[in-house]
Parts: C-alpha cells; structure tokens; sequence
C-alpha cells in the first residue's frame, strides 16, 4: 500500500477501504456501484446524519484512527436507537488531506465497520474527497421493525424520566486529554470511544416510552430538547444521577465537579427517555427526574439553561451542554 492517500489515489483509497466490507443481511447490493441498494423490511426507514470535524470533534494526536472511526459511527447509530429503531446500513464520506498516511484512513474504516458489525449494521458505501483537515459525514439508516418511531415530542406531566448508559465519562477524559495527561485509561478511553446502549432504544419502545433522546451535547441540553417538543418540564434530581467514583476523584485532582460533567458533558450517547410513572422498567434503567406540566415553572425562574430543564426544583445555572455555535 502506498504511504499516503495522494499516492494511493481516489479509487485505490476506495478500493483499500472497502475491501474488508462484508455486507450483511438486508444490504442487497453493497459498495461498487452508484449507490447501494438495502432492504427496507418495514417499508420506511430511519436517517439520520452527523458531522465530525478535526480540532472540533476529535483529534488525531489524542485519538487513533479506529477511534475516529468507532466515534463517528457511535454517533450515528446511537441516534437510530434513540428513535426505537434498529441500525442497518451506514455510508461514509471522508475529506482528506493528500498527505494523510493511507493506513490512517483504513484504520478509520475498520474502527466505523468495528462498531457497526455488533448491532448488525453494514458500511454500504460512500464517498473520499480532498479536504485541508480530515472532515467525516456518517449516515445512517435503520429500521423500526413494525413499531412506532420515539419522538422527542411524547412526554406529559407525570412521566418518569429515565436513563440508559453512563454520562460524565468522555467530558472527563477530555479534561484530562486537554491537561496534556493520557491517564486515567479509562476516562480516556470514553472520550475516544463511546459505549453506546444501542439495544435500549428499541428496548424503550417496546416498554412504550413517551418520547427519547441520546445524550450527545449534555443531559440537560437534550433534555431540554424532550420539553421544548413536548411543551413541558422536566425536574431532575440531583440525588438521583450517579456520579461514579471514578469521576469524583479525576474532578478532585482537577479541581472540577463530578455531577457537572454528568449533567452537562457531552459526547457518551447515553440513551434518555421519559415513561409513563407505571411502566416497569429494566434494572438498567435509572429513573432520574419527572416530567412537569409547564405551569408548573417555579416564581422568577427561567427554567435553567436548558430552557425548561430544572435540577432540584430550580434553574441550573452552571450551562447545560454544548452548541457549536455558543
């Protein structure tokens, strides 16, 4: 293989990376062609789209390149489940720039099939082009096997809310990243690959969750994203939310506060949902907060950062998450 993308060329690249594809069940016609043809066994599908810039949403020397991979592939599937629905076929665009190692990019394509393959998911083609940084563009499709889509626009005042999946653990790692340190592995190794409950999503809708999202920019930022659609509150309790010991101690030896990371960091695509108060849910579920109605907003507030998303009762102050444009 040649040492760089530009001495490989735009088809060899393509050839290098799809060469270890092996499509699975429901890809009727995988990469090669003008487009891939997948089944659509329910008769409607599932799409979703993400973005990861370099410098912005990961970095090449914090992270190898089948961590780039598996990220950007977690953040696509993990907004299938969210919608109840199973992943089936991805595509993959990827700018480059001509001096990029071709291993780099093979390596990448190998973390995105990596994390794919599990949940029964294919890489069925997409697209390279030359960029001055790497720029990846994951779609992903997926399928509801019969059952109603979960919107962010069900939940209603008594609902539960509750919480699949660990949160805090990638804003961690990347505090430490920026510090300049490579341990503790373990939160370095959340910032670089997620560990997604993709299975819950679907498990959610079949529990009859009232409305769900994954926690990709912070728990009270996609909250509030729950309560804008569904014109409600939500009031979560702070009691509730688990901040392992793991994060107490880097958020000592940093200076910082655990249950922050927890209720702002982004990037661990944790599933949220809310669930009517009888609905008997899984042991891994851990019901955090209550749904609101939105009279119900405490005097002088303004209902957090959020927008509608109280902690405890009262405004959260502290932010809620991240927007690329704040």
């Amino acid at each position: 293989m040649s040492d760089s993308v530009a001495g490989l060329g735009e088809f060899g690249l393509i050839e290098a990376m799809t060469r270890r594809s092996s499509p699975g069940e429901g890809v009727l016609l995988g990469p090669g062609d003008d487009a891939a043809v997948t089944a659509a066994p329910d008769g409607r599908v599932v799409v979703t789209t993400d973005l990861l810039l370099e410098q912005q949403h990961f970095r090449r020397d914090w992270s190898a390149a089948g961590d780039v991979g598996h990220k950007a592939a977690a953040q696509n599937l993990a907004d299938i489940a969210a919608m109840g629905a199973r992943p089936t076929a991805v595509t993959v665009g990827l700018g480059v720039p001509p001096d990029l190692p071709a291993a780099w990019a093979v390596e990448f394509m190998d973390g995105v099939r990596a994390e794919c393959e599990p949940v029964g998911c294919s890489v069925v083609g997409g697209d390279v082009v030359r960029a001055d940084t790497v720029v990846v563009a994951v779609t992903a499709l997926g399928d509801l096997d019969g059952g109603a889509p979960v919107t962010r626009g069900g939940a209603r005042a008594g609902d539960v809310v509750a919480l699949c999946g660990r949160l805090g653990w990638a804003e961690a790692g990347y505090r430490v990243l920026s510090r300049g340190f490579r341990t503790p592995r373990a939160v370095v190794e959340a910032h670089r690959r997620p560990q997604v409950p993709y299975d819950a999503g679907p498990e959610a809708a079949r529990l009859r969750a009232s409305a769900m999202c994954d926690v990709s920019d912070g728990l009270l930022a996609d909250l509030g994203h729950i309560a804008d659609a569904s014109d409600v509150l939500i009031d979560v309790d702070p009691a509730a939310v688990e901040v392992p010991d793991q994060l107490r101690e880097v958020a000592g030896a940093l200076g910082a506060d655990p249950l922050h990371w927890v209720l702002t960091g982004g990037d661990d695509n944790a599933l949220v949902a809310t669930f009517p108060p009888e609905t008997p849910l899984p042991q891994r579920w851990h019901v955090i907060g209550v749904v609101l109605d939105a009279g119900e907003q405490p005097a002088g507030d303004d209902a957090g950062a959020a927008g509608r998303v109280l902690v405890g009762g009262a405004a959260y102050t502290e932010g809620a998450g991240h927007d690329h444009f704040r």
